[in-house]
């Protein structure tokens, strides 16, 4: 069951700017029209219980895109369906069956206490008061919030408010999830975490996952699919493994040798950095192999050797980029 339906789906943005004389000048009065396409004709599709990541640089249309699925914006034109809803005509509706959590907006009250905001919560959302007690008591226990959830959440670490953040979203049994960058600012450990929480509502309580976010290690802990979007326009949309698979063909190698040799380049061989008896190596696993290079020295002369991928981070940036289609 797909649970979002994109088609050509488009949103300009109208500004004004001044208008050029003949003569190069800027005009005084005079405006002309700018129209900026922020989402430039995507379509795409997600099924029941996936977890996508839709990621892009700053401007590249998804945080207008998240914006149309919620209903908050109204697009240009295309058609858009969330769980068998249109989010601009039917936005209150929707939003009884879809949660978000942010890194850098709280949702929270912080002089009230997190269990006193999910009361709150329940409230908006028509929750009866034996239910509503019933399902916080259920997701304090996943979350293993019960120690500091009547503390004021101003009083709570940033770790133990992002944990709150998602119990309160989660009270009404929403089928999806939006997440814009849910650990920013968060300890390695307390990342750590979250993002295994994220995992287990996905896999236990199938909640369809919608994840932005800049820092690669959530996309890649996270999420099973990957659309990444620039200039308005989805560059890639892809599995994280075939992503992996097909981007991730490239190693750097670190050789200490004995002595000072000269490499032979040779084809998908490439020496980075020599120095003294020290090399750093590209290797293209679609042109040569490991064999290959270690042809090129005796194996007496090997003192040292550390083998490691291209870093999945520099490779969204070249996607960004445009240098990979």
């Amino acid at each position: 069951m797909k649970v979002i339906e994109i088609n050509d789906l488009r949103k300009e943005f109208i500004t004004k700017k001044r208008a050029i004389k003949k003569n190069g000048k800027k005009a005084l009065f005079k405006r002309d029209k700018v129209i900026k396409n922020a989402v430039d004709g995507i379509s795409f599709s997600v099924e029941e219980g996936e977890s996508l990541a839709f990621i892009g640089p700053n401007g590249a249309g998804k945080s207008t895109t998240i914006k149309m699925l919620t209903g908050i914006l109204y697009p240009t034109s295309g058609e858009v369906n969330v769980l068998g809803l249109n989010p601009s005509k039917e936005r209150v509706k929707l939003s009884y069956q879809i949660g978000s959590v942010f890194g850098q907006k709280e949702q929270l009250w912080v002089h009230l206490s997190a269990y006193e905001n999910f009361k709150f919560f329940g409230s908006i959302y028509d929750i009866k008061k034996e239910e509503l007690e019933k399902r916080i008591e259920e997701l304090a226990e996943i979350f293993a919030i019960k120690d500091f959830m009547h503390q004021p959440v101003k009083s709570l670490s940033l770790g133990q408010r992002m944990k709150c953040e998602m119990v309160a979203s989660l009270l009404h049994k929403p089928k999806m999830l939006f997440f814009d960058e849910p650990t920013i600012g968060l300890d390695p450990i307390a990342k750590e975490t979250l993002r295994k929480l994220i995992k287990k509502i996905n896999k236990e309580l199938g909640t369809t996952i919608f994840f932005t976010s800049h820092d690669v290690g959530d996309i890649e802990e996270v999420c099973k699919r990957v659309i990444i979007i620039n200039d308005g326009k989805i560059v890639l949309d892809d599995s994280m493994k075939n992503l992996k698979y097909h981007y991730l063909n490239k190693k750097i190698v670190e050789v200490n040798l004995k002595k000072n040799v000269k490499l032979e380049q040779k084809d998908g061989i490439k020496i980075i950095k020599a120095k003294d008896t020290l090399y750093k190596i590209e290797v293209d696993m679609n042109k040569t192999t490991m064999d290959e290079l270690l042809g090129l020295f005796k194996a007496d002369d090997l003192q040292d050797i550390s083998i490691s991928s291209t870093p999945l981070e520099d490779i969204i940036k070249d996607i960004y980029r445009g240098k990979d289609e």
